[in-house]
């Protein structure tokens, strides 16, 4: 496991410029990213940079009250890949796991993004790279990327 240097992100155009050259570097069909940070950092605003820089248009909506938005997105080969954005910060009952279908989304191809982990674990798998945010003065957010289990 390697830990990437810091990253600092001074405005929403430094995180769209990631989100799309991370994208670019790396195969997500079937990875799982892990979003890390206090509450109000970006995660979900790094999730949306990720699903546009994967091809999706219109309307993302958070899935904060859902637990889970699905999308269809693209490959680096253009190929059609199912997307699954996760906000477990209001998850609370193991048994709505099962009830809600995640064990099965969780074991099918595909990406997955996952926001608030910590929250759903130990049901979650581990993932493929975690990417932590940091606020620090003037809104400027550190950012640390680790690929946990070799990466893709």
């Amino acid at each position: 496991m390697s830990i990437h240097s810091p990253i600092f992100w001074h405005n929403a155009s430094a995180t769209q410029a990631f989100a799309q050259a991370f994208v670019a570097a790396h195969d997500l069909t079937n990875a799982i990213i892990e979003l890390r940070g206090d509450l109000g950092v970006g995660k979900t605003t790094l999730a949306r940079d990720l699903l546009q820089a994967l091809g999706i248009t219109g309307r993302i909506k958070s899935p904060t009250y859902a637990i889970v938005e699905t999308y269809t997105g693209q490959d680096l080969q253009g190929k059609d890949v199912a997307i699954s954005h996760f906000d477990f910060y209001r998850f609370n009952d193991p048994a709505e796991w099962e009830e809600a279908g995640f064990r099965d989304i969780f074991a099918s191809k595909g990406l997955k993004i996952v926001e608030w982990a910590n929250k759903a674990q130990p049901l979650l798998p581990a993932p493929d790279w975690v990417i932590s945010i940091e606020l620090l003065e003037h809104d400027v957010r550190c950012v640390t990327v680790t690929p946990s289990s070799g990466g893709n």
